[in-house]
């Protein structure tokens, strides 16, 4: 179904006043007022509310904002407020609210109702859509266009023979051209626009606009939208076709224009008095309070860096560009026709013309379009690899994934890479985010490259990769010996040692037995309790950074020797109780009294009992003196593995203690002795 639209005279009051009472009409989803003179001005606010269609509500009242003067040489060109996304409505409102007196209103005021109708693809699917966009989004302000073939457009010298001449061949550019609904795909009436398109040398400048309006509309209706604006530029203002080059709706699908290319340098008519030497691209919606979300600001960027790179300008950099008309920017900034002025490369609408669009926050959000659209990516940063680290160096067995994260949006980027020592060791897609590599054994440096659309690049900072097979060793094989401490038959207490090391990182070493533990790679040793009178094993296993293992095996038997197994010399007293081993001790106040054991071993405990009036003794081991050991201790102790001794290897050995007899306290109780093999 083609696109209609119906006009409604609005004729003043009296007074001039203009009021257009509420009335029921036929469908339609896009409104405007216009006027017949394009020099006019509407003296006041142009404002409208509409009834929804389907549930029958009226709208709060909506402002129309003027929009920019026709191109002088335009042949039946009217004044025209911005167009107005309406959705679905069948009632309409208007008033001109005036400040003051009333002046009277421009000859051929009229509303003008736009049906767009249906065309091919109603929900043109976002190419560059990367987050979903938020409820509210954009804003622009359609400029005029070239009318007829003229001697000039407003925007500079050059006749259109040598003009349509200049677009007749393709460029071709480094950027990759970004996807795009064409004419066809969104639904163009080819019928109401015949005259051909003018061509431009070639394109120095982008123009970023808004449209103004609303920026609730479903981007499932951004064909619509685009086909209403289309129908108001042609039927209401006069033009000969749409303005825009390109437009972009809130979820970042890109809509192709005026006709005649989109790799061509099409004579646009968006910015009054630069369009000879720039193109210019439409995000549908209102930007003034709003920020526009990450796809637009994506598509935008990709858009502008694909039509700058056919023409080898950097999106980042500034040009100069001609004056085609005398007039001023929305900052006051005086232009002259025929004079050369200096513009970013990627610039608003506003720096050229007396207009807010595109609007306050998209206008503050395009050092980033331009950033996005120049590159480098941005923000690449290496956020973890597949392998364990150690201060700064990482450690794998022979491969390694890496992961990254970049701010750039993926419409902009090309490829990610994946260097190894320098060269491509993988290659991923823009919206890639992780890539894997084998590693020959040896000391390697990684980094993440990513190429933007443009072929700049930008890489993290490299780190260093070890990759290497070689298990953990045991320098010194772990074994168990006799520790100080309480003792019982079902416990007692031992220290388990070892030492291991690595030919790269020793990470950790960990005892698998229960109670398991893993220990750090300076750790060596552990306090553990064994059981009297059964082989004990105990399961090691040592770690590196890369995750190569080496395993090993503690083996023990720990035997207690009661008091009564031991040779005695001198007077010894047996005293009865619960709290000594087997029940029973060994008790002498004689000087050089002795009690002497003999075992077969590789580390031995003496057991004794503790009390503040306990004495000392002389512990011999094979016939030499090894200590003289005090009891004492300020609480009553009982079952303390107080003296122990180790060896290398398990062999005879005979332990010997003798009461010195110390003065006031000279009781020794000894409670046996315990031996490992």
């Amino acid at each position: 179904m083609k696109e209609k639209i119906r006009n409604i005279a609005l004729q003043p009051d009296p007074r001039g006043a203009v009021v257009l009472e509420r009335r029921t009409t036929q469908s339609f989803s896009m409104l405007g007022v216009s006027w017949t003179d394009p020099e006019a001005e509407v003296a006041g606010t142009v404002q409208a509310r509409t009834r929804d269609a389907a549930s029958g509500t009226w709208t709060r009242w909506t402002t129309l904002p003027v929009g920019e003067r026709a191109q002088a040489a335009s042949s039946g060109a009217r004044g025209a407020t911005e167009p107005l996304w309406t959705g679905p409505s069948d009632g309409v409102e208007v008033r001109v609210v005036s400040q003051g007196r009333v002046s009277p209103a421009p000859e051929g005021l009229r509303l003008d109702l736009i049906d767009p109708g249906r065309g091919a693809h109603e929900s043109p699917a976002a190419f560059a859509a990367e987050e979903p966009p938020p409820g509210d989004d954009v804003d622009g302000t359609p400029s005029p266009a070239s009318g007829p073939p003229p001697a000039t457009d407003g925007g500079g010298n050059r006749d259109s023979a040598a003009s349509a001449q200049a677009g007749t061949a393709a460029a071709v550019g480094a950027v990759p051209r970004p996807a795009m609904v064409t004419r066809a795909g969104w639904g163009a009436d080819e019928s109401i626009s015949p005259q051909a398109p003018e061509y431009n040398p070639d394109v120095k400048a982008v123009f970023v606009h808004h449209t103004a309006g609303t920026n609730s509309y479903s981007c499932a209706d951004s064909a619509a939208l685009v086909r209403g604006i289309y129908a108001y530029h042609v039927k209401s203002n006069g033009w000969k076709d749409i303005g825009y080059n390109f437009l972009v709706d809130k979820c970042g699908t890109v809509f192709e224009g005026r006709k005649g290319g989109a790799d061509k340098p099409v004579l646009g008519a968006h910015t009054y008095g630069w369009n000879r030497e720039s193109t210019g691209v439409a995000v549908l919606g209102d930007y003034t309070a709003t920020a526009a979300p990450k796809a637009v600001l994506s598509s935008v960027a990709r858009l502008a860096a694909w039509k700058l790179s056919l023409y080898g300008a950097d999106p980042a950099g500034s040009v100069g560009l001609t004056a085609g008309a005398s007039q001023s920017s929305y900052t006051g900034t005086s232009f002259k026709a025929g004079q050369v002025y200096t513009f970013k490369r990627i610039s608003a609408h506003r720096d050229g013309y007396a207009t807010e669009c595109p609007g306050r926050s998209l206008y503050a959000q395009l050092p980033t379009i331009r950033s996005y659209a120049a590159g480098p990516v941005s923000g690449l940063t290496l956020t973890s690899l597949s392998a364990a680290r150690s201060g700064q160096v990482y450690y794998t067995k022979s491969a390694v994934t890496a992961h990254w994260s970049a701010v750039t949006p993926t419409a902009l980027i090309s490829r990610f890479e994946l260097l190894v020592d320098g060269k491509v060791a993988a290659k991923a897609g823009p919206s890639a985010t992780s890539a894997g590599a084998g590693l020959a054994p040896g000391t390697h440096q990684l980094a993440v490259r990513a190429v933007h659309v443009s072929g700049k690049t930008s890489a993290t900072p490299s780190v260093k990769v070890v990759a290497e097979t070689t298990a953990p060793r045991f320098t010194t094989q772990p074994k168990a010996t006799l520790r100080k401490g309480g003792v019982n038959t079902a416990a007692v207490p031992v220290t388990l040692s070892w030492k291991a090391a690595d030919n790269a990182a020793l990470r950790s070493v960990a005892i698998t037995t229960a109670p398991a533990a893993t220990y750090g790679p300076t750790v060596t040793s552990a306090q553990r309790t064994a059981k009297s009178g059964a082989a004990v094993s105990w399961s090691f296993k040592a770690a590196d950074y890369a995750g190569n293992t080496k395993t090993a095996t503690a083996k023990a038997t720990v035997t207690v020797r009661q008091e009564s197994a031991a040779k005695r010399t001198g007077a010894w007293t047996t005293r009865s109780s619960s709290h000594y081993l087997g029940g029973r001790s060994l008790s002498s106040s004689s000087k050089n009294a002795s009690l002497t054991w003999t075992f077969t071993g590789r580390s031995a405990a003496w057991v004794v009992s503790r009390a503040p009036s306990s004495g000392a003794a002389v512990v011999y081991v094979d016939g030499a003196k090894a200590a003289t050991v005090d009891l004492k201790s300020s609480s009553t102790l009982y079952r303390q593995a107080i003296w122990t001794k180790s060896w290398s290897t398990s062999g005879p050995h005979t332990v010997k203690v003798v009461v010195v007899g110390t003065s006031g306290r000279p009781t020794v109780t000894t409670d046996g002795l315990v031996h490992l093999k």
